[in-house]
């Protein structure tokens, strides 16, 4: 199945398989502006129609990967983001049974990171004719705000959903949070939730609804000059 979960940087093959997910990206910053970023995707309510989908050969006219290939293609993009600048402590969890999968990085700034995703991307890429020069600057940051945004590649794939799949991703979630070593003082968007300590924010929507809104999760955050 071709949603704009594909563009998300772990498993594009695995997502494609599935329109139900629970994903959840965690940030972490430090006052330096290194941190460490966190990512889980679930499947796992998914999972018996993920098995029928793997047992095919094609699926609309595509292949589908076996679950080897998935596996190769998690071991292959661990080992391109332990060789990247400024990314150390790579970790990636799995749990095939269930098919859910957590990574986790650290990075000396954000910008470091988003390179290092697109590098990555860009080296696992299954088709690289005609590619596009997508904008991965998706994060910034100075001591005391932080900007996010949902990156250009995801909004790309939002276009390619086939409408008979749309009611598909009503099940699925989508939970960003963003944690600080300094209190937030305020942040820009209105449906975003502060922590009870002031050291964390969290936004969260149904798949369904970033493909009406996919800027639904865009936000700044701003934290306590003091």
């Amino acid at each position: 199945m071709n949603n704009w979960l594909k563009a998300i940087y772990i498993l594009p093959l695995f997502i494609g398989l599935s329109s139900c997910v629970e994903i959840i990206d965690d940030l972490s910053m430090n006052l330096d502006g290194s941190g460490t970023f966190k990512y889980t995707v679930n499947l796992s309510s998914s999972k018996s129609k993920i098995n029928t989908i793997l047992n095919l050969d094609s699926l609309d006219g595509k292949k589908v990967p076996k679950l080897p290939e998935i596996k190769s293609k998690v071991a292959e993009f661990t080992s391109l983001m332990s060789k990247q600048p400024g990314i150390s402590n790579v970790k990636v969890e799995t749990k095939y049974d269930d098919y859910i999968i957590k990574f986790q990085c650290n990075f000396t700034n954000v910008s470091v990171l988003q390179e290092a995703l697109k590098n990555v991307i860009n080296t696992l890429a299954i088709d690289k004719k005609g590619s596009v020069d997508y904008a991965y600057n998706w994060i910034s940051w100075s001591s005391t705000k932080l900007q996010r945004s949902i990156p250009e590649i995801s909004l790309q794939k939002v276009s390619e959903i086939k409408q008979s799949e749309l009611d598909l991703l009503r099940t699925g979630s989508y939970t960003s949070i963003s944690r600080f070593q300094k209190p937030v003082e305020k942040t820009d968007n209105p449906n975003a939730t502060i922590s009870t300590s002031r050291m964390a924010v969290m936004l969260k929507a149904n798949t369904f609804t970033l493909t009406k809104n996919p800027k639904i999760l865009e936000n700044t955050i701003y934290l306590n000059q003091k």
